[in-house]
């Protein structure tokens, strides 16, 4: 899977080495391949934050050959190298061409537009890759998420709610 690029940031495959290292420890770094060259990414105690719980699930869903989680990235700071965030695909892409995706951030990285800068490369890519509709579910408690997809011109399309968050606003962009 390649990696998406922004102006601020670097789009890179969740691997399984980062999963291993994640699930065994937090604050650490471990060399990547970016682009151009194979660099040290630091990944800070709090990422990925939320996600966490699933990284022993996600690891045992990997085939033995497989490297990576597909459809899923890490955000990392081009001029830092610090992870600030995952974000990806949830599921498959549906019988009318819909992908559903879902992101978060690290605190510190929240509020600075890197959520809106993320998301809008990872839409770009789907819409590129032929994904006709690309929807997202954000919890009514957090307006700044609705905000990023606002600004990327998602559409409320629907309400929902989960066990984790409550309510939910449903949002899709074609």
């Amino acid at each position: 899977m390649p990696a998406l690029l922004s102006p601020r940031l670097l789009l890179l495959p969740l691997t399984r080495a980062v999963l291993e290292r994640r699930v065994e420890s937090a604050g650490f770094s471990l060399p990547l391949t970016t682009p151009d060259v194979v660099q040290d990414v630091y990944f800070p105690p709090e990422w990925p934050g939320d996600p966490l719980p699933m990284f022993p699930a996600l690891l045992a869903g990997l085939s033995a050959g497989q490297g990576e989680v597909d459809g899923t990235f890490i955000a990392v700071h081009r001029g830092n190298l610090t992870a600030l965030g995952q974000l990806g695909v949830v599921g498959g892409v549906n019988e009318q061409g819909e992908q559903q995706i879902g992101y978060g951030l690290t605190p510190e990285a929240r509020g600075r537009g890197y959520a809106t800068e993320a998301v809008g490369a990872l839409v770009a890519h789907l819409h590129a890759a032929g994904v006709l509709t690309v929807t997202a579910q954000t919890a009514t408690s957090n307006p700044a998420s609705s905000r990023v997809l606002q600004k990327l011109g998602f559409r409320l399309v629907g309400s929902g709610h989960s066990e984790e968050d409550g309510p939910l606003s449903r949002w899709a962009h074609t």
